[in-house]
């Protein structure tokens, strides 16, 4: 049987979780969104996915940013949601949540790392819609900028968390 405190952590847990998926979602999907002359679009949202990433234990990070991430794409480009739903899990494996601080070397290496994958595999899936290897590149360019912004909003935030010790708090 559970005991109280590690059933209010989990439920903790649990509710963190779901307000990322869906700030991600709509921060995704309508909040800065920018769309791009090669279709699709440029957004922030994947900045409160790494933060996610940074806060939360991997498997509850995976699925706040997968779901986030795939309702957005319900709402905006229903055909791209399961290709985000698997490739917004990936972004969050370098990550981690077991540093004292948001902001860490890992972290800022991992919004970078994130800001390369992310955009190979929406470029690779792009090539699987269309059929072209020509797709590749402008996809790959749309979603790159879009995740050295992310990155970029993530430093700040990331920032910001470490000096109001919301990180402390929120583990409380």
């Amino acid at each position: 049987m559970r005991s109280s405190s590690s059933s209010h952590a989990l439920v903790r847990t649990l509710v963190l979780a779901a307000l990322f998926a869906a700030a991600v979602a709509v921060t995704t999907a309508y909040i800065l969104h920018i769309p791009l002359l090669t279709g699709g679009y440029i957004h922030v949202g994947d900045a409160l996915i790494y933060l996610a990433a940074s806060l939360l234990p991997l498997p509850w990070a995976m699925a706040a940013g997968a779901v986030g991430g795939a309702l957005a794409d319900l709402l905006t480009a229903p055909m791209w949601a399961l290709p985000t739903f698997v490739i917004k899990m990936v972004i969050c494996l370098p990550f981690t949540s077991r540093e004292e601080k948001v902001f860490c070397p890992r972290n800022l290496v991992a919004a970078v790392i994130a800001a390369v994958v992310s955009p190979t595999l929406y470029g690779f899936v792009n090539v699987f819609f269309t059929g072209d290897w020509a797709a590749f590149l402008p996809q790959f360019i749309g979603t790159f900028i879009q995740g050295v912004g992310s990155g970029v909003v993530f430093v700040v935030l990331a920032l910001g968390f470490d000096k109001a010790g919301l990180k402390r708090r929120l583990a409380r």
